[in-house]
């Protein structure tokens, strides 16, 4: 008796045709929401690092009962910035603190000391502060110079603009306590300070 040939198993054309379709529908959903995702990270990120470097300013003020800056060491904030101690008062220790080897601690009696130096943000991020055009600093009550904030935004749209999710506010208050803006309505936009109206610009908050 014969027995009957195996059946080849595989896909017909229509078949891979539907599969191909669906793979390119997921991914079509799929690429803007991880896009998203990685922007957003990469947004709370940048915020929560400058908060900690307003707090790191403040508490070494405190402890060392002398006025620390956190300054800007480019164009804008989001090129950089560091903290120093502030000897001399002038808050310009970013053009005078390096030796001639480039060192940058210099933390003798009476002079500048740099404490730490913060990279610049992602490509096409902005940070800016009407309030803290180019520096913040903290005396030894813990009190800054000024309130006011700082908007952090992913421009990379290039509108200048706060749109959904895509832009933080760090609110510097009265006592020089530093936190977060609110999003009282859940739009995605951040309410300045005084809770009246929302951020309406990334280089102008």
């Amino acid at each position: 008796m014969k027995l009957k040939s195996a059946q080849l198993l595989g896909f017909t054309l229509v078949e891979l045709i539907v599969v191909v379709a669906i793979v390119g529908i997921l991914a079509a959903v799929a690429i803007p929401s991880f896009t998203a995702a990685v922007r957003s990270s990469r947004l709370t990120s940048a915020a929560n690092q400058l908060v900690t470097a307003l707090n790191y300013t403040r508490n070494e003020a405190i402890k060392r009962g002398q006025i620390v800056v956190a300054a800007r060491t480019g164009a804008q904030w989001e090129n950089g910035w560091q903290v120093f101690i502030d000897i001399d008062r002038s808050t310009n220790a970013v053009t005078n603190v390096f030796n001639d080897d480039g060192d940058n601690n210099l933390c003798e009696s009476g002079e500048d000391c740099v404490l730490r130096i913060y990279e610049g943000l992602p490509e096409n991020f902005t940070l800016r502060s009407n309030t803290f055009t180019s520096f913040i600093h903290y005396k030894p009550t813990g009190d800054s110079n000024t309130q006011g904030t700082f908007a952090i935004c992913d421009n990379h749209d290039g509108n200048n603009l706060p749109e959904s999710r895509t832009s933080r506010l760090v609110v510097v208050g009265p006592t020089g306590r530093v936190g977060q803006g609110r999003d009282s309505d859940r739009d995605g936009i951040p309410e300045k300070s005084d809770l009246a109206s929302e951020l309406t610009s990334c280089t102008s908050p």
